[in-house]
């Protein structure tokens, strides 16, 4: 290898891939694989996801080949049909996704001959072929979706106007997920919209093949889901929308309703009323602790979607002051790394501050031990927690990977999740 990197945020491929897929409701991956792919993909996402992972399969139940010498010099095909068989007979799924470890991808094992078989016969039964090194865990809910548009989404879908597909936030990769979708279901709910989650109501593979049938889809992150969001459009012709970062707190909630009422045209009078309890409420709380949280100079090390909500929600709606804003998660588009500078450099009052890219958690520690403007509170993954206490900064658990903190359906997006924010802020102090 070229370069070595300290303590990556995430896994392969193929464990996003699988986190993702374990977000849905009765679906069941199946590993062409090594052995310890399923225990080792399993820890890399879902293992520091808040002590959280899917509660139908999940690490060492998954159903797994487990390829050894003889499987790479005479294929593994022969094992992968009697696993899918065995899976098929003790795991009741509504689904199975058939996905490649690194030792089915470099022999070249035909798996799409084999889930076709078992396709052939009626069982839903899938195959992604993309072995873990193709990339890392961001790609593989790219890479999952991508497989349900061309396999699983039905196509010619009754069209409902008032329906509309949630994506961008990514299970387990981001620790808050479960909460931040609860959240935005409960928004548009009020706007009198039907919301696809995906992840969040026991919704599965029966939601995921009519999803077609939406009249937008709102994609809740400034970078990912480019390449899927443009193939459903041309497919089943659902036009998307882009919100540049997760929304905390009513100054950005409230301007993403706003955008989401205009897009779908809907009724005015409704869409103030709520903006107005949803602010009310927000605002009533708010009132009440004038004064306890003091002044602060925060950075922030998160991935994209988070990193900037956070930043915004400081500058704008707390009256802190950003320094610096480290994006860890690797992204090479210029286009995606403009969009996410301008979202955070965009703040109503506070100057903007530094933002760098940084994947290497050496690099994010010198950057933050070396920054020459004073630092009082920094919001971070587990891994930031060291340099915090070098440097005798408050810290905040709050981005993955998260191994010191138990996490349902909390959240910081919306309305409600800014005043958990709040609270936490405050109980760090």
């Amino acid at each position: 290898m070229s370069q070595i990197m300290e303590n990556p945020k995430g896994g392969c491929v193929l464990a996003g891939i699988n986190s993702v897929l374990g977000a849905i409701d009765r679906v069941c991956p199946i590993y062409h694989s090594g052995p310890g792919c399923c225990m080792q993909t399993t820890a890399a996402d879902q293992g520091q996801s808040g002590h959280k992972s899917s509660c139908f399969v999940s690490s060492v139940s998954l159903p797994s080949t487990n390829m050894l010498e003889r499987e790479v010099v005479f294929g593994g095909t022969d094992k992968l049909r009697t696993t899918i068989q065995g899976a098929i007979e003790i795991i009741d799924a509504d689904a199975y996704f058939v996905l490649t470890g690194c030792t089915a991808g470099i022999i070249g094992d035909d798996i799409e001959s084999v889930t076709g078989e078992f396709s052939e016969k009626g069982y839903p039964v899938y195959p992604i072929d993309t072995p873990g090194f193709a990339g890392d865990s961001n790609l593989g809910y790219e890479i999952i979706w991508n497989t349900l548009i061309d396999k699983v989404i039905e196509d010619n879908v009754e069209k409902d106007e008032k329906l509309v597909n949630i994506f961008g936030i990514v299970p387990y990769h981001d620790p808050f997920w479960s909460g931040a979708l609860e959240e935005v279901d409960r928004i548009l709910s009020r706007l009198g919209l039907k919301v696809n989650t995906f992840f969040t109501k026991h919704q599965g593979i029966d939601t995921i093949r009519k999803c077609s049938g939406a009249a937008l889809n709102i994609i809740i992150n400034p970078w990912l889901f480019k390449g899927p969001a443009k193939k459903f459009e041309e497919k089943f012709k659902v036009p998307s929308i882009r919100i540049p970062g997760l929304f905390i707190g009513a100054t950005d909630t409230t301007k993403f309703v706003r955008t989401v009422a205009e897009k779908l045209g809907l009724d005015k009078t409704l869409v103030e009323k709520v903006i107005k309890e949803e602010e009310d409420y927000v605002y009533s709380y708010l009132a009440q602790a004038i004064g306890v949280v003091s002044w602060k100079r925060f950075a922030v090390v998160a991935d994209a979607n988070n990193a900037v909500g956070i930043t915004r929600y400081l500058a704008n709606d707390y009256s802190f002051t950003p320094v610096l804003v480290i994006v860890s998660e690797p992204i090479f588009r210029p286009e995606d790394k403009e969009r996410i500078i301008a979202e955070i450099n965009n703040l109503e009052y506070a100057v903007p501050p530094k933002v760098l890219f940084l994947t290497d958690q050496y690099e994010i520690n010198e950057a933050i031990r070396n920054e020459e403007k004073e630092i009082t509170l920094l919001l971070g993954s587990s891994n930031e927690r060291e340099i915090a206490l070098e440097k005798d900064i408050q810290f905040i658990l709050a981005a993955f990977p998260m191994n010191e903190r138990l996490i349902f359906n909390r959240t910081y997006a919306g309305y409600k999740g800014s005043l958990t924010f709040t609270e936490d802020i405050y109980d760090n102090m």
